[in-house]
């Protein structure tokens, strides 16, 4: 299979030849690797690859046979490193599958590598000291997002069609925004953080992916929700797959739009403009659109504390624990500035501030799920600003992105590439959020907006299919 007809499938597509005889599993692993073998040296996505062993046979999963990438964070595969993006946890070797990818065979899914994230996945840029910074397909001079930034630049540029991602407070938004993918963040409790973890950041984390097409990001979810023994959240079932979800009609939403991030971060000329644009095109499909004002239930400087110690708490226990396993010392020589100004901050947060900090965060979670009340949907720009030029945020210094409300919450969102900048060709993406439990209201949506305004004919400059194979 040459480079040009692999990338014009997404994974639903490439499984269903598979199923057919037309392609063997082992033909599209080495499209995937050709491909990246053409665009990774321009975009430093993939940081690893490895041998496979594992092919399903044809038809036998609903991804049987497709090509998959994994992030250096968040899921543990026997055998094969999982480094976080750091030098304290270099050479750090999975002794065991988690769940998630337990179920990312069962789906079928060949996983030949795995993508950079930055150091920790604590930044909205993917920029690590231990394996460079990973680059834009679509303008090499700027940030793929982060933290699943690697993943996002790799489905972009088309070595694979889907990828693992992870979200705490926008990492499979950011980078869909970022790369033209469409990303959504399930609801907390939708996917096993297990057996490793009984939650990640107090529950604010959750398991998914990146794609170019929304059926590929409901089929995989469908594949990989679901709760496991000791999971200690638990999300309602779906009352269908959600890949029948993306077919139906999402019938006549009431859609509130906040124009402004929270904390007064202005949104830019180009976002407004995707925005407004993005308004009209759901008034043309029936919905009804109205400015909204959604309160966090705390002030943002109170929210941004708490936020801190919070995350703070949870670094400086999970380096302490890497420390140690591997005898490494936390300083300069292990950490970058930002993670050990982190770590420094964390280590002397109290266990009241700590408490405290949960409790911001249920007055957060009740605050929104109030708006939800009012609106069947709450849409925003995904990021305020288009891609940044790599190194702006080279000191951790970076905004909150609008995206980090919704983790408190634990309400499902999306980021969807409805549209493009017109001057320089970037993507814009745009952010929609349902009520807890409800990934299927925004699975409907999305089938309609993708059939509305299809996104799937726009490429980046580095695309796979422009480098057959040979």
């Amino acid at each position: 299979m040459q480079g040009a007809e692999y990338v014009s499938h997404d994974a639903v597509g490439l499984a269903e030849l598979v199923a057919r005889g037309e392609v063997t599993p082992a033909e599209l692993e080495a499209a995937a690797r050709e491909a990246a073998r053409a665009v990774n040296p321009r975009i430093n996505a993939v940081v690893e690859t490895w041998p496979t062993d594992d092919r399903p046979a044809p038809g036998s999963a609903p991804l049987a046979g497709v090509p998959f990438l994994i992030k250096d964070i968040g899921v543990a595969m026997a055998g094969r490193r999982m480094e976080l993006g750091s030098r304290l946890a270099e050479g750090n070797v999975a002794g065991a599958d988690s769940f998630l990818m337990r179920r990312f065979r069962r789906a079928g899914l060949v996983t030949f590598g795995r993508t950079a994230t930055p150091e920790m996945a604590y930044s909205n840029t993917t920029e690590p000291v231990l394996y460079g910074a990973t680059r834009n397909p679509w303008d090499l001079a700027r940030s793929a997002g982060g933290s699943s930034g690697g993943a996002g630049a790799a489905v972009a540029a088309g070595v694979v069609p889907i990828a693992h991602a992870t979200d705490a407070a926008g990492s499979i938004r950011i980078p869909a925004a970022c790369n033209g993918l469409f990303g959504l963040k399930p609801t907390r409790g939708r996917v096993s953080m297990g057996p490793g973890f009984d939650e990640v950041f107090n529950g604010l984390a959750v398991q998914g992916s990146v794609s170019r097409t929304v059926r590929d990001s409901a089929v995989l979810l469908d594949q990989i929700r679901g709760p496991e023994p000791g999971d200690p959240y638990y999300a309602p079932e779906p009352s269908r797959p959600y890949a029948e979800e993306v077919t139906r009609h999402p019938g006549a939403l009431r859609i509130g739009v906040l124009t402004h991030a929270w904390g007064g971060h202005r949104t830019t000329a180009p976002v407004a403009d995707a925005l407004s644009r993005t308004v009209r095109l759901l008034e043309s499909l029936g919905h009804q659109v109205e400015e909204a004002e959604v309160d966090l239930g705390v002030d943002w400087e109170e929210f941004l504390l708490a936020s801190a110690r919070q995350w703070t708490a949870n670094l400086a226990a999970s380096i302490d624990e890497l420390a140690a396993a591997f005898g490494r010392p936390v300083d300069s020589s292990t950490l970058e500035p930002p993670i050990l100004a982190g770590y420094h901050y964390g280590q002397r947060v109290s266990g009241a501030q700590f408490v405290t900090a949960l409790e911001a965060r249920n007055r957060v979670a009740r605050s929104l799920a109030r708006s939800f009340d009012a609106y069947d949907v709450l849409l925003t720009p995904t990021l305020p600003e288009l891609p940044v030029p790599l190194g702006t945020h080279a000191e951790g210094a970076e905004a909150p992105p609008i995206t980090v409300g919704y983790r408190g919450g634990g309400t499902p969102a999306m980021s969807v590439p409805l549209t493009a900048d017109a001057g320089t060709g970037l993507p814009v993406g745009m952010q929609f959020a349902a009520g807890y439990g409800l990934e299927g209201r925004l699975f409907r949506l999305a089938g309609q907006l993708e059939q509305a305004s299809p996104w799937s004919g726009r490429t980046p400059a580095v695309w796979a299919g422009d480098h057959p194979g040979r």
